[in-house]
């Protein structure tokens, strides 16, 4: 007799459309959890999905990739500064040569040309997590002070003063 895999269990829910779905929502910031329930399942499942169907998993990293890669270009833009195009509509009254009509109301779409400057917050984050070595808010101080000769040198009641003059107010 031969052992023949069994046909047990639960079928999964898993359907292949759930790939690309997978992918859009990353891209979208879109959680694990946010995503589990989206797809009418539990977290265990979603993470099950994601070591069982290895190519459901790399959606979900490609669409957070490309999501986290949109929102660098954007920081690093607001960093830097950048030129952008806004429209804004004026309104144009048009008189009619017939007196008998009133006069027409039109808007005009323009385009004005506008440069949003440098953000120097941004610029701090950028620079704070690009080199924290260079750009972080405290600076790590190596203060390892040895004092053994100094305090081997000394009295009792030398000790015992110094002691005593820091229990004093």
């Amino acid at each position: 007799m031969s052992a023949t895999k069994s046909n047990r269990g639960r079928k999964t829910a898993f359907k292949q459309e759930y790939i690309q779905l997978a992918e859009n929502y990353s891209l979208l910031g879109a959680t694990d959890k946010e995503m589990a329930d989206l797809f009418g399942i539990s977290e265990k499942t979603f993470n099950t999905w994601k070591k069982k169907f290895p190519e459901f998993l790399q959606s979900l990293k490609k669409g957070k990739a490309l999501a986290d890669a949109t929102v660098a270009s954007k920081l690093y833009n607001r960093a830097l500064g950048y030129d952008f195009n806004e429209i804004y509509y004026e309104k144009v009254i048009v008189d009619s040569k017939d007196e008998d009509c009133l006069p027409e109301t039109l808007f005009e779409a323009k385009i004005i040309k506008k440069h949003m400057p440098p953000d120097t917050t941004a610029q701090i984050f950028w620079l704070k997590n690009r080199q924290p070595d260079k750009w972080r808010d405290r600076k790590e101080l190596d203060a390892a002070v040895r004092l053994e000769d100094e305090l081997e040198s000394m009295t009792d009641e030398q000790l015992l003063s110094i002691v005593n003059d820091k229990k004093e107010p």
